[in-house]
């Protein structure tokens, strides 16, 4: 179809999704054709004019979704990172300590409690978590686990949950430790507390490892890490770091397939290196392999060269367990550090340059798919104002209400059952009527979408499935053919030389058997 003939929504199509890069034997309708229904289904009387085509704002309503979800999200990294911002110069341990504020006061009162900072945090994942919840009762649990980053967001969440509830109970416990403190003494300075209440009065270099508050911590801080890798969620709808992005996450399948044999590998030499040092607990310069956690961090950090060779030195004189244990850490560098870990390096490298061939329709793909997530029917407040009722939400209760009251009413009159399933009638038909022409518009623009990278992936695979084997049969062809064409060129010149040969004789044996011409004349 020339450029002059294509319609708006064609021209709009490609400017989203590129161009087509079917063969010529796909299908033209999946991406040529009007992504549009008729013009005649799209206009209808507007207040504006008769006549007058009705234009749906759905895509600058995407656009919006996007940008306040986006906006809403960089505002909680912030406040992440403004929680720690009290201790960007370090914090050190602080001593016992335990009046501060007034005589009575515990040290984990000063500690426990959460502030500002952490509340606007708190809202901003209950709202997130209500925004989940959602999500899932629209699409169905298993719609929603079927996409990684709804698994990334539920753990993320999830986590973080765990951490203030852990928060939460170690502030518990210390304010159920000051009400009995208030309960039963008037000063603090030389008396001698019950063990458990002393422990409120203790500094944290002295809280046992299972303390509600350092279980906190160490989830929180993972919970934050999680947090920042969100951030890669919006990164295929950037030109620069989305073809980037998909090349890099279609190598996490080779690493993968690497960790397996990797796995094995250490297992094996874990098991045998602590076989061998178990019993030279304290015997040796390092505790490296004389415990299964020893033997782990020995052997996984000598991965990166941070391990040191005294590691496997014996202090008493067992020279043939020295020697054993020699070899085997020094075959296990050699099988992991040069060859697994080059390997990998070999297998990414070429998985990487494979993709990267087709990695920008993959990311136009990958963007038209982020994009059309925006256009479908979502909140209508960022998070936290989500959990704020809006009059949208109001309204769905309402009629949730009346649909929950109406049975009821039924019973009392069949004039009024029948009044309201006409008004429901024509309620539904409006609103059908009223979204039926946008919804149907991006639903055909995404079906296409797909199709077009489905068939695109089938050709490529059909053109791809030459392997190995194959290509060996026709290299034996080929070199069969060439010796066969190299002894027929032979065999010919062999002939050809023979039929020289016989006509060189018959050209000099010629001229002995003619006679002279004879001569006609008059003397």
């Amino acid at each position: 179809m020339p450029h002059s003939l294509k319609t708006r929504h064609q021209v709009r199509a490609e400017k989203v999704c590129g161009p087509s890069k079917l063969p010529a034997a796909a299908p033209l309708h999946l991406v040529r054709e009007p992504v549009g229904p008729p013009a005649a289904d799209h206009r209808r009387q507007d207040p504006g004019g008769p006549g007058r085509a009705h234009r749906p704002s759905s895509a600058g309503r995407g656009v919006l979704d996007r940008s306040r979800e986006q906006a809403s999200f960089i505002i909680f990294l912030i406040l992440l990172v403004m929680n720690a911002a009290d201790r960007f110069e370090g914090t050190s341990l602080l001593p016992d300590m335990t009046t501060q504020d007034h005589p009575l006061q515990l040290f984990r009162m000063k500690t426990t409690p959460f502030t500002w900072m952490e509340m606007l945090i708190i809202s901003w994942v209950v709202g997130m978590i209500w925004a989940e919840c959602k999500e899932i009762w629209s699409q169905g649990p298993r719609e929603y686990l079927l996409e990684p980053w709804n698994l990334l967001d539920f753990g993320m969440l999830a986590i973080f949950v765990s951490s203030f509830i852990a928060r939460f109970m170690a502030f518990w416990h210390a304010h159920l430790a000051q009400i009995y403190v208030n309960e039963h003494y008037t000063d603090l300075s030389n008396i001698t507390l019950p063990f458990h209440i002393e422990y409120y009065r203790l500094a944290r270099i002295k809280w046992v490892p299972s303390d509600p508050q350092v279980i906190s911590e160490g989830l929180y801080a993972i919970a934050v890490v999680l947090s920042f890798s969100r951030i890669a969620y919006i990164l295929p709808a950037n030109e620069s770091f989305g073809p980037l992005q998909i090349s890099l996450g279609r190598t996490v399948k080779d690493i993968f397939k690497f960790m397996v044999i990797f796995i094995m590998v250490f297992l094996a030499f874990m098991i045998g290196m602590f076989n061998l040092y178990s019993y030279y607990l304290g015997a040796k310069q390092n505790n490296a392999f004389t415990t299964v956690e020893e033997s782990f961090k020995t052997l996984f950090w000598a991965v990166f060269g941070l391990s040191e060779v005294k590691s496997v030195v014996i202090n008493n004189g067992h020279k043939f367990i020295e020697n054993i244990g020699y070899v085997l850490y020094g075959v296990y560098n050699v099988t992991v550090v040069i060859v697994l870990l080059n390997m990998l390096i070999a297998m990414i490298n070429s998985s990487f340059q494979e993709i990267q061939d087709d990695a920008d329709v993959e990311w136009k793909f990958a963007r038209a798919k982020l994009w059309f997530s925006y256009f479908e029917e979502g909140g209508t407040l960022p998070v936290p104002y989500n959990l704020v009722p809006s009059p949208k939400s109001l309204c769905r209760l309402a009629l949730g209400l009346r649909d929950l009251l109406l049975p009821l009413a039924r019973r009392n009159g069949g004039n009024f059952r029948g009044d309201t399933e006409l008004s429901e009638l024509g309620q539904s038909k409006d609103s059908s009527a009223r979204s039926s022409p946008c919804s149907s518009r991006h639903q055909k623009i995404m079906k296409r979408l797909i199709k077009r990278y489905i068939l695109k992936a089938q050709v490529d695979k059909e053109s791809d499935e030459v392997n190995e084997g194959e290509l060996k049969e026709i290299k034996q062809d080929i070199s069969s053919l060439r010796y066969e064409l190299l002894e027929e060129k032979s065999h010919s010149m062999q002939e050809l030389a023979e039929l020289v040969r016989r006509l060189g004789g018959k050209v000099c044996t010629h001229p002995k058997h003619q006679s002279p011409p004879a001569r006609h004349g008059t003397s």
